[in-house]
């Protein structure tokens, strides 16, 4: 290196920058040359030190001049010294760059590799491309993971799939699955039982430990230790702290050691028990991977194990029937012998029933014409013994009270008397103490068809006669004559009640002319009854209206022949008067309209009620229509939210015009909160409540965009019991709210969700996954001695093409026509089943089947379901 270029280093220039000062420096030695010329010339000065001297005292302006090439050498100088920084730093930068790339490159080809643990470093932690890169492998060794489970999980089932098709005797299936399962997940001992119907017991097939099986005879009942709750329960049991008795107590795992860890899965098929499986490790816990392997087969083996019970059970029932069919063949040939023997005494029966025959006949014909005389009679003779059983009833009870005789005789005759007191057991009673005489009574009597009818019976006592040997009764029917009877005592009492009721009664002929007024007649007219008896409507001086309206009334009856219900309005001495009239056909006896009575009921107080009810309901509805005008004022508008949302849908139906239940939507800086809210009842009290709901939720969610969810629900809980006074004490209002509440950071791509007592369905990749809302409600009077926990907050990163449902419990609860529920199952099933729709498509999804679902039947409960799609 010369000394030229040591200079310059220390001056802390390049090659590249040092000639701008040395450009600088003899561009400013320019200004002083000329200076000089320009003034030796003008002047007239000789070059020499003494001239040079005279031109810069006679001109002082040459010495600022000869400081020109400093003056810009300088300048040039620190120019150069910037363009040098510059270029140092430019150089520092794409040194920095080349090592970044080096490095994201080194961390990429590592993954590609297959290299899943490698890492990229601290100083890149902040750095997107390496934290995407790093979020990548992340996925990458989870999903191999994931399949190499699900590998483990298919092998598994495989393996036991083969074990279970090569075993028909159910011991020996159970003895081999349970080595096969315990080999597999390196369980230490276990045991197998199956479940017996008949005993209600779950019974141990098989015993297996230590590589040897083990011969233990166990039942547990359902319920009884964790086998018999894990039974009853029909749920998987794990327990890592084993109780110290409980080898002894509730389990069939053997030895004397105590199981650091066991697994009590049971064996379901078509929602029954079909046994149970036990699984003991001493020191290893179970993975969650070999929790879910053994419930998956469960369900295989519960399977199984009904398919080899109903071979066995159907195996024993072909036994049991050819052993049948080999008695039944060796009985055949006794039969026959049997029947020989009876083929030859029937030929001698038949020679002794020919003698017979003509001596029954005679007894027959005249047994016939008995029969005749008595089936045909008018009344019905009855003959009861001491004790009131039936000895004898005629053939004509047949065809006068409808019963057979054979159905009567051998039981007590006096069942189907009607009435408080039984006359006949009384006249009975009375023919017994005093045989001597006959007496005659009238009594109510059941039929065989359960009409009731009038008998009239003459009892005598003939024990003593040998030919009766009983108490003979002779009835007759008399129902008939009970009936005119009653007609005219009732027309007797109709006169009565029609002179006395506070109704107009007036009784009309065809030609308008009246046969019978009561007294009311005189109070609506002002015209003495006496006066229009027999007289025609158009004579009397009445109210043109009545004598229009009656006119026209009967003539209509007429042409009907049926009972018409009918309302005028019409002047009476004491005001205006409106009347419901009941026009009614009377008929002759050949079925023919003779007169029409018309029945007239003073309905003007009645109506002056109804208009005021009218008045008031308008008035309520209008106020009705208010408060939905205002609800509807404060929802969020769909267009609204589709500016943020745009593959959303809300499918609302209120019960009512206004609604309890509520959509709510929220925007704040880089969040998006939105809700399904559904308060305590319907209508106008649920709409009134919904408003303290809505403005609450509003003023938690405008303070703070840094509280999660759940911490957002605690406080609405608590401001919704402050507002509704419900920690006071002796609060009454028990009000509050469900809510599946979700809020979404549209920066980070998270959503976070909290619920009361309403879930989350999120459907990604194929997959229904459910977030649980918590089991309480926001609002409502607290329990004083129960600790109240706070919400449970769910958090999970959005991915493209993820959708989530989240809605009120008037859609679950929704009743078809045969009272069965819509439930939430039904929901799932409609967006499992329908898993490429579209939110347009599944909000015309859940509307068509709602309506189909209901088929008529009312509507139970708000409905409001909300899906979005991302």
């Amino acid at each position: 290196m010369s000394n030229s270029e040591k200079i310059y280093g220390m001056l802390g220039l390049s090659s590249e920058t040092r000639k701008y000062p040395i450009g600088g420096f003899l561009f400013g030695l320019m200004f002083p040359i000329i200076a000089w010329t320009v003034d030796f010339v003008s002047r007239d000065l000789d070059f020499t030190l003494s001239g040079i001297w005279e031109m810069h005292t006679g001109n002082p302006l040459q010495f600022v001049i000869d400081m020109a090439p400093f003056i810009l050498g300088g300048v040039a100088y620190l120019l150069a010294r910037k363009i040098q920084k510059d270029n140092d730093k430019l150089a520092l930068i794409i040194s920095d760059r080349d090592i970044y790339v080096e490095d994201i490159s080194r961390f990429s080809r590592k993954i590609g590799k297959g290299n899943y643990d490698t890492q990229i470093g601290e100083k890149y932690a902040n750095d997107y491309l390496a934290r995407s890169l790093a979020k990548m492998r992340d996925n990458l060794k989870g999903n191999i993971k994931k399949e190499e489970k699900q590998n483990w999980i298919i092998t598994g089932k495989d393996k036991i799939s083969g074990t279970l098709r090569n075993y028909p005797d159910i011991s020996e299936l159970a003895y081999n699955v349970l080595i096969d399962i315990i080999d597999y997940t390196n369980a230490i001992q276990g045991s197998f039982y199956i479940y017996n119907e008949e005993k209600q017991k779950l019974i141990n097939y098989a015993s297996y430990a230590y590589d040897r099986r083990k011969y233990i005879n166990q039942e547990f009942a359902i319920g009884q230790g964790l086998i018999g709750q894990a039974g009853y329960e029909m749920s998987t049991i794990y327990r890592k702290e084993i109780p110290e008795n409980y080898v002894t107590i509730s389990s069939g795992i053997l030895g004397e050691k105590k199981p650091g860890s066991i697994l009590i899965v049971p064996l379901i098929s078509d929602e029954k028990l079909r046994g149970v499986i036990e699984l003991a490790t001493i020191e290893n816990e179970f993975s969650a991977l070999t929790i879910e392997f053994i419930e998956d087969l469960s369900d295989i083996i519960g399977q199984t194990i009904f398919n080899l019970l109903i071979n066995t059970k159907t195996k024993n029932l072909l036994e049991e029937s050819q052993q049948m069919t080999e008695e039944l063949q060796e009985n055949e040939e006794e039969l026959r012998q049997n029947a020989e023997e009876m083929r030859s005494t029937q030929e001698e029966l038949e020679k002794t029933n020919d003698d017979l025959g003509v001596k029954i006949q005679e007894v027959e014909d005249a047994q016939k014409r008995m029969y005749a005389l008595l089936e045909n009679a008018s009344e019905v003779i009855s003959i009861y013994d001491e004790k009131g059983i039936v000895l004898y009833e005629s053939p004509s009870i047949k065809t006068i009270l409808g019963y057979d005789p054979k159905d009567l005789i051998g039981k007590r005759g006096f069942k189907r008397i009607s009435g408080e007191e039984n006359k006949l057991e009384q006249l009975f009673n009375q023919l017994l103490t005093e045989p001597e005489n006959s007496k005659t009574i009238e009594f109510e009597y059941t039929k065989a068809d359960g009409k009731t009818t009038w008998l009239e019976t003459k009892g005598q006592n003939l024990i003593k006669n040998p030919a009766i040997g009983g108490i003979i009764f002779n009835t007759r029917d008399i129902t008939i004559r009970k009936i005119a009877e009653e007609a005219q005592r009732r027309t007797g009492q109709m006169q009565s009640l029609s002179e006395n009721s506070p109704d107009l009664i007036i009784r009309v002929s065809l030609d308008n002319k009246i046969y019978y007024t009561n007294p009311i007649f005189e109070k609506y007219t002002g015209i003495n009854i006496k006066e229009v008896q027999n007289k025609s409507i158009h004579e009397l001086e009445i109210n043109p209206t009545l004598s229009e309206f009656i006119t026209e009334t009967v003539s209509s009856t007429k042409k009907s022949g049926k009972k018409q219900e009918l309302e005028v309005v019409f002047e009476t001495p004491f005001g205006e008067r409106i009347m419901k009239i009941n026009s009614i056909p009377e008929l002759d006896d050949n079925k023919a309209i003779e007169s029409v009575l018309l029945v007239a009921h003073d309905i003007t107080i009645q109506k002056q009620i109804e208009n005021k009810i009218k008045e008031t309901s308008k008035k309520i509805k209008e106020s009705i229509n208010y408060a939905e005008r205002i609800q509807t004022s404060i929802l969020p508008d769909t267009n609204y939210i589709h500016q943020y949302l745009p593959k959303s849908f809300i499918f609302y139906r209120p019960r009512d015009v206004v609604s309890g239940d509520f959509p709510w939507f929220f925007k704040r800086d880089d969040f998006i909160y939105i809700a399904a809210v559904d308060c305590t009842g319907h209508g106008v009290p649920g709409a009134l409540l919904s408003f303290v709901g809505y403005f609450l939720l509003n003023n938690v969610v405008d303070h703070s965009t840094e509280k999660s969810a759940s911490k957002i629900l605690d406080e609405f809980h608590h401001n919704v019991r402050r507002t509704l006074r419900q920690e006071e004490d002796g609060a009454k209002a028990r009000d509050g709210m469900d809510i599946a509440f979700c809020k979404i950071n549209t920066k980070t791509n998270v959503l976070e969700y909290s619920g009361a007592h309403r879930p989350l369905y999120l459907l990604r990749d194929g997959e229904l996954q459910e977030f649980k809302g918590d089991r309480k409600a926001i609002g409502g009077i607290p329990h004083k001695k129960k600790l109240e926990k706070d919400f449970t907050n769910h958090s999970f990163e959005i991915k493209e093409s993820d959708k989530i449902f989240f809605f009120s419990d008037g859609l679950p609860d929704q009743i078809n026509e045969q009272m069965k529920k819509y439930k939430a199952s039904r929901i799932r099933d409609n967006i499992t089943n329908n898993q490429k729709a579209s939110m347009k498509d599944f909000e015309s999804l859940f509307e068509k089947d709602f309506e189909e679902w209901k088929n008529g039947a009312q509507q139970v409960d708000d409905v409001l379901l909300i899906g979005i799609e991302f």
